[in-house]
């Protein structure tokens, strides 16, 4: 009875937003904006999709704090309410959660609302669980907020997991949400010789997928084992869509304005630069002790996101990205030039950068290029091809228009 009422109400929400739609249809002209307004629905709203395949089954969940299945009720709270038989949750990075800050261990522990365990997939022991565990559920529900990067390791966790329900014959149903960066693709293709834990797929740093439709790639390029998929789509969504996230998706992307930035200024991870942990504007600031000539300053201190932030307690010198508008890094994509600007201006060559680099830009040339003077057009230029490569392939896997 709960569910023909959600599924009635879904389809009456369904058709007044058809209807609003059709109602403002008649503009014209070109915008950044997604053409209609209608508000997204994400996959875990649709439970009329997805409540019939739990009936009287054994199911392990993969979500963080971002799996709202409305916006004050968690997705596990909801299947825990309605006599869904939750055996285990599964962590990713930052814990069940997200709380805990980038590359930091995670722990196993019991969530104490519903009294489910809480399997870590980021405690430095395992990447995925034991035989024992694998046996004790039927279907994996994967629910959690990617932000469409190569090396934001979300998807990473989820295809380890594919890769565990394929052995042990689970389904996997994935509750799709709207990738904020879904608009375009950007970057070189991973040089799979640096494939890491925040690179684990021949794709571009941008890659313009879901987490719906990285499954449905990674399974159907073989990157991933062959487990039973099913993607829950969102509604009201397509590539064109600029979606604002109702929650940070990590302690260090606490705006959406870092979420646009984080493409081009998470590639000072790799270098002796901060991009901002620390302080109050995580990745929309850059800077360094030696930096020269600056009128911005900052002084990166332990907090709740960053335990020890580079250049900890150090006064540094640099840029201040907040006034940047979103529709310019819409533009512009992955900007290479916040880095070449504090590559020319600390003039340490080789000692600039870290093995890190590589991981995250994903390929050895740009470094190389780097060093030897070329402009931010010059380098981007050369991973051009792959972007049009890679959206060729992707098209077979989209499931919104793009």
């Amino acid at each position: 009875m709960i569910l023909r009422r959600l599924h009635i109400a879904l389809l009456a929400l369904a058709l007044s937003i058809l209807a609003a739609c059709a109602g403002r249809a008649a503009g014209g002209g070109v915008s950044l904006a997604p053409e209609c307004e209608c508000d997204v629905v994400v996959g875990a709203a649709d439970t009329a999709a997805y409540m019939p395949l739990l009936s009287e089954r054994r199911v392990a969940v993969l979500a963080n704090h971002t799996a709202m299945y409305s916006t004050d009720e968690h997705v596990v709270d909801m299947l825990h309410r309605e006599g869904i038989t939750v055996v285990g949750i599964f962590a990713p990075e930052h814990g069940f959660r997200g709380s805990v800050e980038a590359g930091a261990k995670v722990e196993n522990g019991v969530d104490l609302k519903t009294g489910i365990p809480i399997l870590s997939l980021y405690n430095g022991n395992t990447q995925r669980p034991s035989d024992e565990v694998m046996r004790s559920f039927d279907v994996l529900v994967v629910d959690m907020q990617d932000v469409g990067l190569r090396f934001y390791t979300y998807y990473i966790s989820m295809l380890r997991m594919i890769d565990a329900c394929a052995d042990f014959g689970c389904e996997v149903i994935v509750l799709d949400r709207p990738n904020p960066n879904g608009h375009y693709v950007d970057g070189p293709k991973l040089d799979m010789r640096y494939k890491s834990g925040v690179g684990w797929l021949p794709i571009p740093v941008v890659h313009g997928l879901t987490m719906g439709e990285i499954a449905r790639m990674a399974i159907g390029e073989g990157w991933a084992k062959e487990a039973k998929l099913t993607v829950v789509r969102c509604q009201n969504y397509d590539h064109t869509t600029h979606y604002e996230l109702p929650i940070a998706p990590s302690p260090n992307l606490p705006t959406q304005h870092s979420i646009y930035l984080y493409p081009s200024t998470c590639l000072f991870e790799g270098t002796v630069v901060s991009m901002g942990r620390g302080t109050e504007a995580p990745f929309e600031i850059y800077g360094h002790p030696a930096m020269k000539g600056r009128d911005f300053e900052f002084t990166p201190v332990p907090n709740a996101g960053s335990a020890n932030p580079p250049h900890r307690d150090k006064l540094c010198y640099g840029v201040d990205l907040r006034s940047v508008a979103n529709e310019d890094i819409w533009r512009e994509g992955l900007n290479l030039e916040y880095v070449i600007d504090a590559y020319r201006d600390l003039d340490m060559g080789e000692k600039f950068f870290t093995p890190m680099f590589e991981k995250l830009i994903g390929v050895g040339y740009v470094r190389e290029m780097i060093m030897a003077g070329a402009s931010a057009e010059e380098i981007e230029a050369r991973w051009a091809e792959d972007v049009e490569e890679f959206k060729v392939l992707r098209r077979k896997y989209l499931l919104y228009k793009e």
